[in-house]
């Protein structure tokens, strides 16, 4: 049946087309039919694609996707692409396995490769606490500066990394818990106010004598047992100087009152059984290598 409204559509008197109806800015358009070419393109794009997700992986299911009758994976090819580089790297990450991070600092070709895999896997797995240039942030240390808990020799930073600490599930973590000496009641009040205003002293100008005095007597019973006489911490125990402005925490009278009342207790995680031992070397390498690592 043909469409009346045909008949009283407009006829172009230029080009003698019929238009559409259609207008625009009095720009009308005309009706002219798709050029074959573009409708055999588009007719082949619509075979190609119905033709793809049938041979590719496409369609979702109930529990998994169709799968394509080709039965091509990117996740396989990728794996295998990995597979591949990880056995060309083989050749140094097996030697690293089985050498001691010294042994491996005294040979260039191993230290060369060992630096650059520890600089990308600190950014995979560290970077998130410690941040991308390892300068740390409240509760995570900086491991740029030569102020170290645990010890920042090779062998030192290698076992904090492998065991992790306070990580229950590591036998061989490092642990070291400070008593929350205010919720606790190992102090009164009072006496976590004096202490505070007494290791505040040790990095100000402006600490009151009057509480500082009575919180050194607070410090020395306390206190020295993990911190020492000095305050300059005990990497053995994992207490950090109070002498320095390094603080993990904040060295403010409020940061320092938090910490003396609750007691803080950071944990990482034990790194060796997910990355290995060679990964695991390899970023022990590389910390110690940002400018803060000691040599005994």
């Amino acid at each position: 049946m043909a469409d009346h409204n045909d008949d009283h559509r407009e006829v172009d008197e230029v080009s003698g087309v019929q238009t559409t109806g259609h207008e625009w800015d009095e720009i009308k358009e005309l009706d002219n039919p798709m050029p074959r070419w573009w409708l055999y393109t588009f007719y082949a794009t619509v075979i190609w694609g119905v033709a793809y997700t049938v041979a590719m992986p496409s369609w979702p299911l109930i529990s998994e996707a169709f799968g394509g009758v080709m039965g091509y994976s990117s996740r396989t090819e990728v794996t295998e692409a990995i597979a591949g580089h990880k056995a060309a790297q083989s050749v140094y990450t097996d030697r690293i396995a089985e050498m001691g991070v010294d042994d491996i600092a005294a040979d260039d070709e191993l230290m060369q490769f060992a630096q650059a895999g520890g600089a990308a896997i600190f950014r995979t797995w560290c970077a998130q606490c410690h941040g991308a240039g390892a300068a740390g942030g409240i509760g995570y240390p900086n491991l740029n500066d030569d102020d170290w808990l645990w010890g920042g020799t090779r062998q030192a930073i290698y076992d904090t990394i492998a065991h992790g600490v306070r990580w229950d599930e590591d036998p061989d973590t490092r642990f070291s818990e400070m008593p929350a000496f205010g919720v606790d009641g190992l102090l009164e009040k009072e006496q976590v106010a004096e202490v505070v205003e007494y290791v505040y002293g040790l990095t100000h100008d402006d600490a009151d004598p009057a509480l500082a005095d009575p919180g050194a007597v607070v410090f020395a019973d306390n206190c020295v047992s993990c911190h020492g006489e000095d305050a300059g911490g005990m990497q053995d125990l994992g207490a950090p100087s109070l002498t320095d402005r390094i603080w993990l925490y904040g060295g403010d009278r409020e940061a320092l009152t938090q910490t003396v009342t609750y007691s803080r207790r950071g944990v990482m995680p034990s790194w060796v059984q997910r990355l290995g031992e060679a990964d695991v070397k390899q970023v022990a390498l590389y910390v110690h290598s940002l400018g803060g690592g000691e040599t005994e």
